[in-house]
């Protein structure tokens, strides 16, 4: 039997080779993004079935074809048999990342060189998803070096393209779908609620994302001798974006579904808060209406997450003849991505200005998630978080999308799935200066660890 105060100690004690294994992990620049080199994101995947290996499991490199016919990037796939008639359990988490983004963002020289400052390890992937790697190593490591084996049976499942959506994912877990198949499934890729406060995600938005292009004119024109009559293709597509939102900033698509309430459990946000995690600036106003964590989480909402309109730097007196913008909607729980696809679909073509030509291209929806109810997973996940914590966990939602979470849950129907906190509101994933509280790192891999051996039934009352 394993007691917590001995998980505690054991991960504890060797936390500086914990964070010498992150920072190793993260000097590998495994940007997934065709543009970037793809042999990093082979080398990523050769450490990460090393530091497996390391704790005890049989690892190997695969990779599927996606539905295009294009080979996936590598994924690590490991596994350790536990005792006879023990759960099965599936452990998740991404190895590859970002590309840097501003260079000039960043405090250190190099994002892809691990830097600790303060109780945090700054670097591109040290947090998403790198820590989620390395919280599953660790956790198999101290569970084997107190008790010589696994308390279950654990599959590993590291994959290498999350960050460009997941192309081959579903193909992958139809290719492996015998050794993939578990009782519980732990992702280790989303968010504590804030440092000192760890949560279990229960809900996640799904997202919908299209290219609407306007045509005006077949050919730019001198902005001086035809402007008037004719309305630039560039602000003719602000006017139809702006119809997407109400005065008070809701999204204002007919179709979709729409929660104002928070969630029973979930969390207050007070606005002072907020508006310190997300960086607002004095006298900038809040939009929308409801509640601010539904608003988050269990509401629709549009960015414009892309244009073509013409640079500042090579602007000249024209109208521009076309412009097209890349426009990003999260849908709520329980909303149908088809449908949601739809309907934005529908108020564009109903409020293309000015008979304008619309095109719209780049189709792409992913799925919602709705884990809301509890199960003996969660309860167990919330336990084991309370306890390396020592203060109580909560329930959240999240405004980000994992589609592939539904994905998973539609292959493996009978599956508890967990959504588990890497990341907190100061970690700035996808962003410059990405960092991970270390303190943090440490409460996750004895949660973890704790919650294998609770599923287990290893762990001393």
């Amino acid at each position: 039997m394993i007691t917590a105060d001995a998980l505690r100690t054991t991960i504890h004690d060797s936390f500086e080779d914990i964070v010498s294994d992150l920072s190793g992990l993260v000097s590998i620049p495994s940007v997934s993004a065709s543009s970037h080199d793809q042999s990093h994101v082979e080398a990523s995947a050769a450490r990460v079935a090393q530091l497996l290996e390391g704790a005890g499991l049989s690892a190997e490199i695969l990779s599927v074809e996606g539905p295009d016919g294009v080979p996936g990037r590598p994924a690590v796939l490991a596994h350790r048999a536990g005792p006879a008639g023990s759960p099965h359990v599936l452990l998740y988490a991404h190895h590859d990342v970002q590309p840097v983004g501003d260079p000039q963002g960043w405090v250190q020289d190099d994002p892809f060189r691990a830097e600790r400052r303060g109780d945090r390890l700054f670097g591109r992937g040290t947090a998403d998803d790198k820590a989620g790697v390395i919280t599953h190593v660790h956790a198999l490591r101290a569970l084997a070096a107190l008790g010589g084996g696994l308390p279950c049976s654990v599959t590993v499942f590291v994959e290498g393209e999350e960050e460009i959506g997941s192309p081959s994912f579903e193909a992958f877990l139809t290719a492996h779908r015998d050794r993939l198949d578990a009782d519980v499934i732990i992702v280790a890729d989303s968010m504590n609620w804030k440092v000192g406060v760890p949560a279990l995600t229960t809900t996640l938005r799904g997202v919908v994302q299209v290219d609407a292009r306007l045509d005006v004119l077949d050919h730019a024109l001198h902005s001086g001798q035809y402007g008037g009559p004719v309305m630039d293709a560039a602000t003719a597509i602000c006017r139809l974006v702006a119809s997407c939102h109400d005065e008070a900033g809701d999204v204002a698509i007919p179709g979709l579904i729409s929660r104002p309430e928070a969630e029973p459990g979930f969390p207050d946000y007070p606005e002072e808060d907020f508006r310190q995690d997300a960086g607002v600036l004095d006298g900038v106003e809040l939009t929308g209406t409801g509640d601010l964590t539904a608003r988050l989480w269990t509401k629709p909402s549009l960015t414009l997450i892309g244009t073509d309109i013409t640079p500042l730097e090579v602007a000249g007196n024209v109208l521009a003849p076309s412009a097209t913008a890349r426009l990003s909607l999260r849908i709520a729980p329980g909303q149908d991505p088809a449908q949601a696809l739809e309907a934005l679909t529908a108020h564009l073509r109903a409020h293309t200005p000015f008979g304008a030509r619309l095109t719209i291209t780049g189709r792409e929806a992913g799925p919602a998630f709705d884990g809301a109810q509890a199960t003996d997973a969660s309860r167990a996940a919330l336990w084991a978080m309370s306890t390396a914590w020592q203060g109580e966990a909560v329930s959240v939602g999240q405004g980000g999308s994992i589609p592939f979470i539904a994905t998973l849950k539609e292959v493996f129907p009978q599956a508890q799935v967990l959504v588990t906190g890497i990341e907190d509101p100061d970690t700035r994933a996808h962003s410059e200066d990405e960092s991970m509280h270390l303190g943090e790192l440490e409460r996750i891999i004895v949660a973890e660890a704790l919650l294998l051996a609770r599923l287990g039934g290893a762990l001393e009352p």
